[in-house]
């Protein structure tokens, strides 16, 4: 029996309330989040905003799945940036009418900042698939293990014990806000709006000159009656001014560059009385290293200021361990030439045999505050160099002795996880869409390498990679970054002209990195520098989000291979060919098949990239479709190419037919009565009880060898082959058996369109959202049987049928 019974929600929460919670104030309502526990609040006005200390989701009864209430807790949370607006509590929970679990926040906060994450659904509706999306993340967390799980009637007295340990009310005083892990990024958000704009800084001036507004805060954070504490910092708050920039001149005098205050310091003044200042020195270190969370997107991509997950560091200086040797760290130097704030180095032992370089004089700065709080670096090998721009001369006389020495220079390691950023992305962070081609085409590397590496030079990475190859001439690279080195077709001269063997490499999802976005890949690579041998093969071992292992996947580069594309354009301007559709089709990636759908015609886009579908290429059409959709994409294949298939496929008519049948019933087939004859049904009206003749016989009779083309070149030049039907394997025709269902039963509907198309069926039962776009449900049973049957016999042909010929036929390599 549990301790509350079977009572109503409200009620639960009110007696849980009542019982663990009376020294808190409870009545606090945030958001639709259904159970808020706050610091009571002082009498008098209310100066500062309550600090919270939980935030959780409640369910009547004994049976509830806490894991499943915690998901629903943080799309609660997540759909309505509940964070932005209030300051995250220290615990989020879970509680039914028997036990309480906790969590503390910091534990899933990096959930809340997911890359492509649909925030937008009922957090109660947990059959989406977001929220089973999310069920699986927490099970790759393992939530379920740390938890803080207690049962209100056997742990009543541990429940107590643990609420006064860990939820703080202060001694009754108006109580300033704490600062932790959890919540600095946050406070920081908030300074941006109330306090930068006071100080007497140039910003977009000073970001030219890497003077970056993160510097100001963590001087301001760490400071007590506004002293900055931590004296290595770049940037120090000195009362009632800053100091930045402190230089030795020609005369051996110190230059100190100041920024005062617009208003008298009144909105600093104003903002800081919030705030527990400095927050507990356990947490120094931590946030000091975390600077790359404060740090823009477009800086970050030009300087590569990426924090290295602790798991992939680890991993990494294994792998380089299992390379050089288990004493590789006494027998080699190590030279991380992109370190940021040095996080990559970490766990490394031999101080006198590391080096560190980075853009920013900020982040030397702060290495060397690390190396005053223990950090193992030695400050004279802790440096401010531009790599891609500054002379080798200027490095340290200790680092030129080994880049000079062939016998040291062959025990050189350059460690490095380099900037991502590239000439001609389409758009920024904000969304403005504009070309950032000064991003990597302005560089003194850049101008040097052009003409040997080609468009590969437009990536920052490649421009470390060579200007390493070019000059310094390392024994070892071991670097991260993405996979266009190996496999883009873009890099073909960079592998060209990069004479190094890949000895070995893992891949992780790039969105375990805090700061990148997108599902794709990153790498870990080995690359051995003796200029002897040149490979870029690997067998990659994979690791998922948590670490654990995968499956292993071949890395090969594409050198000289046709793709895809380069396959369909031979199947256009046939003779006397009829156009029936357009087919839009942008790279020839697993990342770009989104952007391949049939449309009714190439007017309808802005901007199109593609090939007319026309009476002489539409099995042709249907293959290249069915290829790039019947795979699901992943993070791991998102940068696989598709390639120039070899020519067995031509003596698969199944294979054709299996294809064709897929195209036409899958959700990218876009075609629709509305945007002009539909050339696309693939039944005849007696076959679908259609009360109307169709406008266009075209795919019923290509589909039963009836149609006869207007001239002798046909798909294979011969025009007997025109004259045969489509041939479908079981599970094509079982798919096209569905199909024909569903046209039947739609054509039993008041108000159907003779012509529709399979996109025009859906719309009708599925309807539209207040956004205009396809509902992704309808409220008729039948129908939603007949897609589902439709769907899985789909899924089944590509699965059984399909797949295993695409690489088969060469359109994908494994």
């Amino acid at each position: 029996m549990s301790k509350y019974g079977n009572i109503r929600e409200e009620e639960l929460k009110n007696k849980v309330a009542h019982d663990f919670f009376a020294a808190y104030d409870t009545t606090r309502i945030i958001g639709n989040i259904d159970f808020c526990v706050s610091v009571p609040q002082a009498d008098g006005p209310e100066l500062f905003e309550q600090e919270s200390l939980l935030w959780a989701e409640a369910k009547k009864g004994n049976c509830s799945d806490l894991i499943a209430s915690f998901a629903q807790l943080i799309i609660t949370i997540g759909k309505a940036k509940t964070y932005d607006r209030y300051l995250p509590p220290s615990f989020l929970g879970a509680f039914d009418a028997k036990r309480i679990a906790f969590v503390p926040y910091a534990e899933v906060m990096h959930l809340f900042s997911q890359n492509d994450f649909n925030w937008n659904v009922t957090p109660s509706d947990h059959q989406t698939s977001e929220f089973k999306q999310l069920q699986e993340l927490l099970g790759k967390l393992e939530l379920s293990k740390k938890l803080l799980l207690y049962d209100f009637d056997s742990d009543e007295r541990l429940l107590q014990a643990f609420i006064k340990d860990n939820f703080h009310t202060g001694d009754g005083r108006i109580r300033c806000i704490q600062i932790t892990i959890n919540n600095f990024v946050n406070i920081y958000l908030r300074w941006l709006n109330e306090v930068k704009p006071s100080i007497a800084v140039d910003w977009e001036l000073a970001k030219k000159k890497g003077i970056l507004d993160a510097d100001f805060f963590l001087a301001d954070l760490l400071s007590e009656r506004n002293l900055t504490l931590k004296q290595k910092l770049y940037v120090l708050l000195k009362g009632n001014y800053y100091e930045l920039g402190r230089t030795l001149d020609e005369s051996g005098l110190w230059r100190i560059a100041q920024a005062y205050f617009h208003d008298d310091q009144q909105a600093h003044q104003q903002f800081w009385n919030k705030y527990a200042r400095p927050p507990r020195r356990e947490f120094w270190d931590a946030i000091v290293n975390r600077r790359d969370l404060l740090v823009p997107q477009d800086v970050r991509e030009r300087k590569g200021s990426y924090f290295t997950p602790r798991q992939w560091v680890e991993l990494s200086q294994q792998y380089l361990a299992d390379e050089l040797g288990d004493n590789w760290q006494d027998n080699y130097y190590i030279w991380d030439c992109a370190a940021g704030t040095g996080n990559l180095l970490a766990g490394l032992t031999n101080k006198y045999h590391i080096y560190a370089s980075t853009l920013d004089q900020a982040d030397v700065d702060v290495m060397n505050e690390r190396i005053y709080s223990g950090a193992n670096l030695l400050k004279a090998h802790v440096f401010q160099f531009d790599f891609l721009n500054d002379p080798l001369t200027k490095l340290p006389t200790s680092l030129q002795d080994i880049i000079n020495d062939p016998d040291k220079r062959c025990k050189l390691v350059v460690y490095i996880n380099p900037p991502y950023a590239e000439a001609g992305n389409r758009k920024t962070v904000s969304g403005s869409g504009e070309n950032k081609t000064d991003v990597a085409v302005q560089s003194m590397v850049y101008g040097k390498t052009l003409q040997r590496i080609g468009l590969a030079g437009r990536e920052l990475f490649a421009q470390f990679l060579m200007r390493l190859h070019d000059e310094v001439r390392p024994g070892y690279i071991g670097q991260f970054s993405k996979l266009k080195h190996i496999q883009g077709p873009a890099f073909e001269q960079f592998r060209a002209a990069f004479h190094a063997e890949l000895r070995r490499c893992f891949l992780v999802p790039a969105n375990t990195f805090d700061n990148v976005k997108g599902q794709f890949p990153i790498g870990f690579f080995v690359w051995k520098m003796d200029g002897q041998s040149q490979s870029f093969y690997a067998e990659a071992e994979v690791y998922d989000q948590n670490g654990s292992p995968m499956q292993r996947k071949s890395l090969r580069p594409f050198m000289g291979m046709k793709s895809i594309n380069d396959w369909i354009i031979t199947t256009r301007k046939r003779a006397d060919e009829q156009p029936i559709g357009f087919m839009n089709a942008k790279g020839a990636d697993f990342q770009n098949v989104n952007y391949n759908f049939i449309i009714n015609e190439k007017s309808q886009l802005p901007h199109p990239r593609g090939t007319l579908v026309t009476d002489k290429n539409v099995l042709e059409i249907g293959i290249y479709f069915a290829v790039c959709h019947c795979i699901a994409p992943t993070w791991l294949n998102d940068r696989d190419q598709f390639l120039y298939p070899n020519d067995d496929w031509q003596a698969d008519r199944e294979f054709q037919g299996d294809c064709l049948a897929y195209a036409l019933f899958h959700g990218q087939n876009r075609i629709s009565c509305t945007g002009g004859v539909n050339h696309w049904i693939p039944f005849t009206e007696e076959e679908v009880d259609a009360k109307e003749a169709f406008a266009s016989h075209f795919m019923s009779d290509y589909i039963h060898g009836k149609y006869l083309p207007q001239a002798e070149h046909t798909l294979f030049d011969q025009a007997e082959h025109a004259a045969l039907p489509v041939q479908f394997s079981a599970k094509g025709q079982a798919v096209m058996d569905a199909g024909r269902e569903l046209w039947r039963y739609y054509h039993q509907q008041p108000g159907a369109q003779a012509n529709a198309a399979f996109y025009d069926i859906r719309l009708f039962f599925q309807g539209q959202d207040a956004k205009g776009h396809m509902s992704t449900a309808s409220t008729d049973a039948r129908y939603n049987q007949l897609i589902a049957n439709l769907r899985k016999a789909l899924k089944e042909l590509a699965v059984k049928n399909i797949q295993p010929k695409v690489y088969q036929y060469g359109f994908l390599r494994k």
